[in-house]
């Protein structure tokens, strides 16, 4: 099946951008791809599930939020609610109805989020995949790690630099990111998704820790919800017998 290239554009939470999509033709219910924060829909997860959707002949569907990859924008004018916005948007533009939302790291908690929204206007997902999903991670694995030197740094300067383990490039962390994620924080309560889900968690994850997973699983309904914990995976979970951990779930949810 042909994979075709193109942009949308997105400005109603933010900046006005391009946001660059991928869609490879095949038979629904589509699979989505959300990627992690300051990933792209060419990393090597993204790029097998394509890889399996053209030997499915499955429709699937990825995209560069904006600042991320193919897309425009500075990384620093952008937040939770302008990804969550361009990921709605080439949902509405590509996905068709009832997706298979599938998120990794940062995208499980835009995929959830998104799914939430779809099941409240009664057009619910067909189901979640979510690798180590960093629900709420502005607040719980970002701000409340941070010392307090460093916050109120941050909160004088607006921003702040740290090192990336993934990226030679410091990421530049901005109080507006922490500020809107609290907007849009879920583990308080129910998790209301409307749909099945399953989640790949890495025991040796240092980035989205296991713990984090299990608070997920006891907000969400325990009907259709599964976790299949890797007890040596690491926070990526790239490598080939997690990949086919992956491509199973994914392929399992219809």
């Amino acid at each position: 099946m042909a994979e075709t290239g193109d942009f949308i554009t997105v400005g109603e939470d933010g900046p006005e951008r391009r946001i660059a999509v991928r869609v490879r033709e095949g038979a629904g219910p589509a699979v989505v791809w959300l990627g992690g924060f300051r990933s792209d829909m060419t990393a090597t997860k993204a790029t097998a599930l394509d890889e399996w959707a053209s030997r499915a002949g499955r429709r699937f569907v990825r995209f560069d939020y904006a600042a991320h990859g193919a897309s425009s924008g500075a990384f620093e004018d952008y937040t939770i609610s302008a990804w969550l916005a361009d990921a709605r948007a080439v949902i509405a533009a590509h996905a068709g109805p009832a997706p298979v939302l599938v998120g990794s790291s940062m995208g499980g908690w835009i995929a959830s989020l998104a799914a939430r929204s779809m099941a409240a206007q009664g057009r619910p997902a067909t189901g979640l995949v979510l690798i180590a999903p960093a629900l709420d991670f502005t607040e719980d694995l970002l701000w409340a790690k941070l010392s307090e030197a460093e916050r109120t740094a941050m909160a004088a300067a607006g921003h702040l630099k740290v090192p990336s383990e993934y990226d030679s490039r410091p990421t530049v962390l901005t109080m507006a990111l922490v500020e809107d994620g609290r907007r849009h924080l879920m583990l308080g309560g129910p998790i209301a998704v409307g749909c099945p889900v399953h989640i790949l968690q890495g025991g040796r994850d240092p980035d989205v820790p296991h713990a984090h997973a299990f608070r997920m699983l006891e907000r969400l309904p325990p009907e259709g919800t599964v976790l299949t914990l890797i007890a040596d995976g690491d926070h990526r979970l790239s490598r080939p017998q997690d990949i086919a951990r992956l491509v199973e779930a994914v392929a399992g949810m219809g």
